[in-house]
């Protein structure tokens, strides 16, 4: 009875994770950013930021655009700094991969970094046990982090080989 009633307790209570993967293309000369948000998190976030509680971020009503929508609440909660300089981040677009949303960036003119600061707090405002993992690969092996509420900023040192 006490693992029945442990499952639905697990089941009952989602988990609050979004993932971003950070990938140096040597040939662009580009940081390509992926982040993968829960539709369902990502909708309550919207509606909070923008103060309308009945908002449908999947078909939006009075002309509003879903895209336009993440991209406003995302450049808002994602920063990147390279080498302590704030970069400009390039919102390409996103795709609907239930029950996710899938954002697209890009940092553009990237040569070379010795840091990476991320500043994720992504849904962090609606959900207290929200985690935002990061996966960064540049020149070697992948390297992560777990941002949260009361630590949404993280730093990853790469050193020459």
């Amino acid at each position: 009875m006490i693992s029945i009633l442990y499952s639905l307790f697990f089941f009952l209570h989602p988990i609050h994770i979004s993932v971003t993967e950070i990938n140096f293309s040597e040939k662009d000369k580009a940081l390509q950013v992926t982040s993968r948000i829960f539709i369902d998190d990502l909708e309550l976030a919207i509606r909070a930021q923008r103060n309308e509680p009945e908002l449908d971020l999947i078909e939006p009503k009075n002309g509003l655009n879903t895209e336009n929508m993440v991209k406003e609440y995302v450049t808002r909660h994602v920063f990147v700094k390279l080498d302590g300089k704030l970069q400009k981040l390039n919102f390409l677009g996103m795709e609907r991969e239930d029950p996710a949303l899938i954002c697209y960036i890009e940092i553009e003119n990237v040569k070379k970094l010795k840091t990476i600061e991320v500043r994720n707090d992504i849904i962090m405002e609606i959900h207290d046990d929200q985690s935002s993992i990061v996966h960064v690969t540049y020149k070697g092996p992948v390297k992560s982090m777990r941002l949260m509420r009361a630590t949404p900023v993280g730093t990853i040192t790469f050193t020459e080989k």
